[in-house]
């Protein structure tokens, strides 16, 4: 049965992630993890249907976390979190596998697959108290990775891009950031400030593996960044953004385009220059609506869309110098 589209929201219905189709230019594919569920869109987020249906649920399975293959246009492969397992999808979401993983039930809060997938099998899985698990044979069976990882409280999760050649991932923590370079088997503290934590948000350069620069958005400490893979951080726009930085979205032409995307408190903030100016893109939505994360599926270029999830259950589409509302 064809799932309806969504129309109403719900004040209780969060958004707690978006993530796109890396072929978005062509098939428009986006996904929303609500608290009602999992949601799938096919024109770029403007309508977007419930992709459960298949699973016959009697009452509604939050999706806390969704990541999409790098492979998806061939695999259609996605994963979606949620508190004691994660599901996978190889059609683009019409049905799915669901793992259990250990107990407790850990709340799964965020989701890597490996630039590699397809021929690696790699899904990263971060839980709220119970730290990585790291499944090796493409999301059925997960093991808990937690070697030297002294804080188990993760709330952000990445893979280097060169993730295939480098096994670098990071994860941010109540207490600061730590790094495995051996894919999740042993984990150390990089030098980050452990005044400046919790780390909300990470995100790395896509030339990491040349410039190791790497971003951390903090609960009451703004933006901070890294430029020699963790070792030391300092902290920039702090005039702008003097506290919560829940996402960072960095320009997949980074450094030669040093653009840089934060989710605050206040609103979705755009920088052009590595964080020097920035400008808001939020300014003028309605007043009552707080965003929750957010997706750039074609860059950080004026005319490119930026989807931002809210709580109300809603996807904003936005751009630099508009607004519009996705309705979901």
């Amino acid at each position: 049965m064809t799932p309806d589209i969504i129309e109403e929201r719900d004040w209780q219905d969060i958004v707690y992630a978006l993530a796109t189709s890396p072929a978005f230019a062509v098939d428009r594919i986006c996904f929303a993890a609500r608290s009602s569920g999992l949601y799938g869109s096919t024109d770029g987020g403007v309508t977007w249907r419930s992709l459960y249906d298949s699973l016959q649920l009697e009452t509604a399975l939050t999706a806390t976390a969704v990541a999409v293959s790098s492979s998806f246009a061939a695999d259609r492969t996605l994963f979606a979190g949620t508190l004691g397992g994660v599901l996978r999808s190889a059609d683009g979401g019409r049905t799915w596998e669901v793992a259990v993983l250990p107990s407790p039930p850990p709340l799964v809060v965020a989701l890597a697959i490996s630039p590699n997938y397809s021929q690696d099998g790699l899904v990263f899985a971060a839980a709220a108290q119970d730290g990585v698990y790291r499944s090796a044979d493409r999301g059925r069976r997960w093991v808990a990775w937690n070697f030297g990882l002294l804080d188990l409280n993760i709330l952000s999760l990445a893979l280097s891009p060169g993730f295939a050649a480098d096994e670098t991932l990071f994860v941010g923590t109540e207490s600061g950031v730590f790094r495995s370079t051996n894919g999740g088997r042993a984990w150390r503290e990089t030098g980050f400030p452990s005044e400046w934590a919790p780390v909300l948000s990470l995100a790395l350069s896509p030339e990491y593996d040349r410039d190791g620069v790497l971003f951390a958005g903090t609960e009451a400490c703004g933006l901070c960044h890294s430029r020699d893979r963790g070792q030391t951080w300092e902290r920039i726009g702090e005039a702008a953004i003097p506290e919560t930085v829940n996402a960072v979205v960095v320009s997949p032409r980074y450094p030669a385009q040093p653009a840089v995307v934060a989710l605050t408190g206040e609103g979705l903030l755009l920088s052009t220059d590595d964080g020097g100016a920035w400008t808001d893109l939020t300014a003028g939505m309605a007043e009552g609506e707080e965003l929750t994360c957010v997706a750039a599926p074609l860059g950080l270029d004026a005319d490119a869309p930026v989807l931002a999830g809210l709580t109300n259950g809603a996807v904003l589409r936005l751009a630099v110098e508009n607004l519009s509302d996705g309705g979901i």
